[in-house]
This record gives C-alpha cells, sequence and structure tokens, in this order.
C-alpha cells in the first residue's frame, strides 16, 4: 500500500461511512518524510506533477538567517535542534523541519555589527579581570604586545557615530552573543525546498521559547 492522501477513507462529518467510489490516483499519493538531519549537504532531486521538481534535502549544515531589528541577512552554520512543539523525537534525532528551534553560529551577525556600529559583542566586563591581576603577580618583565587596531577615518567615524543614537539591542540577544550562539526559527521547508533558511529569535518571541525550552529541561 502506497501513501495516499486522498479522503475517501474518511467518515463524514455526521459519523456515516464513505462508500468508495474510486480507486487511488496519481495525483493523490504521498511520499515518505525527508527527515532531513544535520550534516555535509546533501539534496535529491524528487520529479513532481507538471515537470516540476521538488528539492529533497537529506542533509543540510547552514542556512540564510536574517535578523529582523537590523535588516541583515547572513548564512551561518547549523549547530543542533533545542525544541520543536510538535514532537520531542525530532529534537533527540537532530531533524531539521519548519518551525524547528535551531541554535546558530553567531560569529558572522557579531562580524557585521561590530563593522556597522564599530560596537564589539561578546565581550565580558573586564571588573573580574581587573580584580585578579591586581591581587596576581606578574609572570614576566617583557610587556605584552599591544593589539592591532584598524584606523578609521573622521567620516567613518562620523557615520558610527550617527549609528550609535539609535542603536539598540535588547539583553537576551547580548546574552546570547556572549555563548557565541544565537537561537533561531527555521520557516522554510527542507524536505521541498532543499534549504533550512530562517530568523534570528527576538522580542516576545524569544521570550517564549526560552521558557518552553527551560521547562523541557
Amino acid at each position: 500500500m502506497g501513501i495516499s492522501r486522498d479522503s475517501t477513507h474518511k467518515r463524514r462529518a455526521t459519523g456515516g461511512k464513505v462508500k468508495p467510489w474510486r480507486k487511488k490516483r496519481k495525483f493523490e499519493l504521498g511520499r515518505p518524510a525527508a527527515m532531513t538531519k544535520i550534516g555535509s549537504k546533501r539534496i535529491h532531486l524528487v520529479k513532481a506533477r507538471g515537470s516540476c521538481l521538488k528539492h529533497r534535502a537529506l542533509r543540510l549544515d547552514s542556512g540564510n538567517y536574517s535578523w529582523g531589528t537590523e535588516h541583515v541577512t547572513r548564512k551561518t552554520r547549523i549547530l543542533r535542534v533545542v525544541y520543536n512543539s510538535t514532537n520531542n523525537e525530532l529534537v533527540r534525532t537532530n531533524t531539521l523541519v519548519k518551525n524547528a528551534i535551531v541554535v546558530i553560529d553567531g560569529t558572522p551577525f557579531r562580524q557585521w555589527y561590530e563593522q556597522h556600529y564599530g560596537v564589539q559583542l561578546g565581550k565580558k566586563k573586564k571588573a573580574k579581570e581587573d580584580k585578579k591581576s591586581e591581587g596576581a603577580e606578574p609572570a614576566s618583565t617583557t610587556p605584552a604586545a599591544p593589539a592591532t587596531e584598524v584606523k578609521k577615518s573622521k567620516a567613518v567615524q562620523r557615520k558610527l557615530k550617527l549609528r550609535q543614537k539609535t542603536r539598540t539591542l535588547e539583553s537576551a540577544l547580548e546574552e546570547q552573543f556572549l555563548t557565541g550562539n544565537l537561537y533561531a526559527c527555521i520557516s522554510s521547508r527542507p524536505g521541498q525546498s532543499g534549504r533550512a533558511d530562517g530568523y534570528i529569535l527576538e522580542g516576545k518571541e524569544l521570550d517564549f521559547y526560552l521558557k518552553r525550552i527551560r521547562k523541557k529541561k
């Protein structure tokens, strides 16, 4: 028995049985789920109705993710699946489906933020480090080499100052940048389009999923 998407086997709204009036048809067929996993890119082409092609992703390791409030999109690595509202088994097996919550590498977005605003994200406060350095004795007398800074023209400095006035970054995202990873949601269909693209979680949506992830643990 093949997978079928017909409705002849279902009961009526009143509960009565429907007598099948025809056999299965080609346009009613269904196919097995792709069950896309995280791994080196592997996509199969599937012939569909009307000489169309579907891109069945069996393995994917990256995708294009957008940062909505900053209006920027970057290609980044998918690290793991952390939440799925339909089935916990899809989380355990790291299966990529639409609306799955995944952890992505935040490096491309951190680099863009530093270039656009001139602010380094993911740096911890130096208060604790300063206290430790005061108590500890110097290991060697040779001075440490100064970090090389890229010189910026006055025009670039003015541009960065203007951008700083409208810059806002919520604390939950800033904490994620400290770990180097970000929570994101897949908005494409990997089994149909062969891509695992999505968007970074922010605001109330991020708060909601963080609660869910903590509750699951």
